[in-house]
């Protein structure tokens, strides 16, 4: 359905002639909804530099985090649709919000279009190193012991990091205390001082702390092992079956922008995403290019908001 609804427009105007207005012709916003420092603000600003370039404009990301990407997105929405606001969002702002947010201030089939999915990441299941767990294991007995005790934080209601600590919790058993924050900076700051006890986080915000000692990795909720973290094992190996829950990023714009610029953006990213610099630096810091287009992404929207839904429903997860 999301793929009939978002992709239609995108192929008839594939043999749309060019316009004679380049785009783009003033400078271009990049709406990041979360604090800076988050995987979804490491990727914008890596694309954004070579955007740069490659347009002759300035670029330039615009952090407005708050109800985990709600504000951000709102302000997109309410932007000019002529290409120039875009929004560089996680995929739980997409996916799991209609379902968490009572009265969320948009919706994504009505409001948003989709360019492209920019990379995924695998979240990793870390520990404060004085919680005594070296193993999935021994967290789970750990929390067997101590039920509704020991704390996980995650980057705020709805968040990917709280829908897989939500699913751990079911999968093992357990009862974690869930303690939200603005942000995945905020939440690792208070995970390092031993505020908290657990996270689960993307890989690009937390592997400098994982390679400092500062933090402990126990698992990443991956198909495979990450080549930067060899040695730590995914969840399935630690036994969880099928636990992949890799989370993705995405650039989305104001529905009503035309199906023109959202071809002209939906061929930007895929040549960034395919440049080798840049695809060696998001490597580096832990992430996936992806770069597939408009049609790939409607369809991953949808199927991550059917399994998402589920979880949140089991959960009884909702923000009036």
């Amino acid at each position: 359905m999301y793929r009939a609804l978002f992709a239609t427009a995108f192929l008839a105007a594939t043999c749309a002639m060019a316009s004679a207005d380049p785009f783009p012709n003033h400078p271009v916003t990049i709406i990041s909804p979360y604090q800076a420092g988050g995987t979804s603000d490491i990727i914008a600003r890596a694309l954004a530099q070579k955007l740069r370039q490659m347009w002759s404009q300035p670029v330039v990301v615009e952090n407005r985090p708050g109800a985990n990407g709600a504000i951000g997105v709102q302000a997109v929405v309410r932007a000019p649709a002529d290409g120039h606001t875009l929004l560089a969002v996680a995929s739980s702002a997409l996916t799991s919000n209609p379902s968490v947010f009572q009265n969320l201030s948009y919706d994504v089939r009505r409001d948003l279009a989709p360019v492209t999915r920019t990379g995924q990441v695998p979240n990793v299941l870390v520990v404060n190193p004085s919680v005594p767990a070296a193993t999935v294991k021994q967290l789970i007995a750990l929390a067997k012991e101590n039920s509704g005790k020991v704390s996980y934080a995650s980057q705020g209601i709805g968040s990917n990091g709280h829908l897989n600590g939500e699913m751990f919790g079911m999968r093992t058993g357990i009862s974690l205390l869930h303690v939200p924050y603005k942000g995945s900076a905020p939440a690792v700051t208070d995970l390092i001082g031993g505020q908290v006890q657990v996270m689960f986080d993307n890989l690009p915000s937390v592997l400098a702390q994982i390679e400092a000692g500062k933090l402990r990795a126990l698992a990443v909720t991956a198909g495979r092992r990450s080549p930067l973290l060899p040695d730590v094992p995914t969840l399935t190996e630690a036994g969880l079956a099928n636990f992949d829950t890799s989370a993705w990023f995405a650039i989305m714009v104001a529905h009503n922008t035309t199906d023109e610029i959202r071809l002209k953006l939906e061929d930007a990213f895929r040549s960034v995403l395919a440049d080798p610099e840049t695809k060696a630096q998001l490597v580096a810091a832990g992430v996936e290019p992806l770069g597939k287009g408009a049609a790939d992404l409607a369809d991953k929207i949808g199927a991550d908001t059917a399994i998402w839904k589920e979880v949140i429903e089991a959960a009884k997860i909702k923000v009036e």
